[in-house]
């Protein structure tokens, strides 16, 4: 279960902890300060969850105008449809609509536990660069292979894994 704090802006006020969108409903709108006025701001912060829960969260930004559609989401995606989002949103910088976007609308290639010289040597093995000779592959330069493939790829650590990915 992921832990979120509502946290007001109003420093006569205290905020709340919620871990689903009844609890959150349920008390936004009772909180006042210490005048009893009405607290209307809040800063919605992760506070427990899984890593990539928080990195999901981090790269869409919660406030209080999605809190509701992130705690759906986190619910409903699976975490590839997770790492999709957070490739696309926070490393490549797309933006995302909660009520137009899709998770798997975005164009992006994973891959998973690699880096450029493995993805390099992946690509070799697969013959995307055509039939290499046996006694040849020893000689090639996985390095250099690497070096162009980060023209179009780039690496990134997510929740303690690492990924090479490309935007199209």
């Amino acid at each position: 279960m992921t832990t979120f704090h509502a946290q007001p802006y109003d420093i006569s006020a205290t905020g709340f902890y919620f871990e689903d969108a009844e609890t959150y409903k349920a008390k936004i709108d009772s909180i006042v300060n210490d005048y009893g006025d009405e607290v209307e701001e809040f800063e919605i912060q992760f506070i427990d969850g899984s890593s990539l829960d928080c990195a999901l969260v981090e790269a869409l930004g919660i406030h209080q105008g999605n809190a509701l559609n992130i705690i759906e989401v986190l619910d409903d995606w699976d975490d590839a449809q997770k790492l999709n989002v957070i490739i696309a949103v926070g490393e490549c910088g797309y933006s995302f609509d909660f009520k137009t976007n899709n998770p798997d609308d975005f164009e992006v290639d994973i891959y998973h536990d690699m880096d450029m010289k493995d993805l390099a040597q992946s690509f070799v093995d697969d013959g995307l660069f055509g039939d290499i000779p046996a006694n040849t592959i020893n000689y090639l330069d996985m390095d250099a292979i690497a070096r162009d493939l980060s023209c179009d790829y780039s690496e990134t650590t997510i929740a303690g894994e690492r990924y090479v990915y490309r935007c199209a």
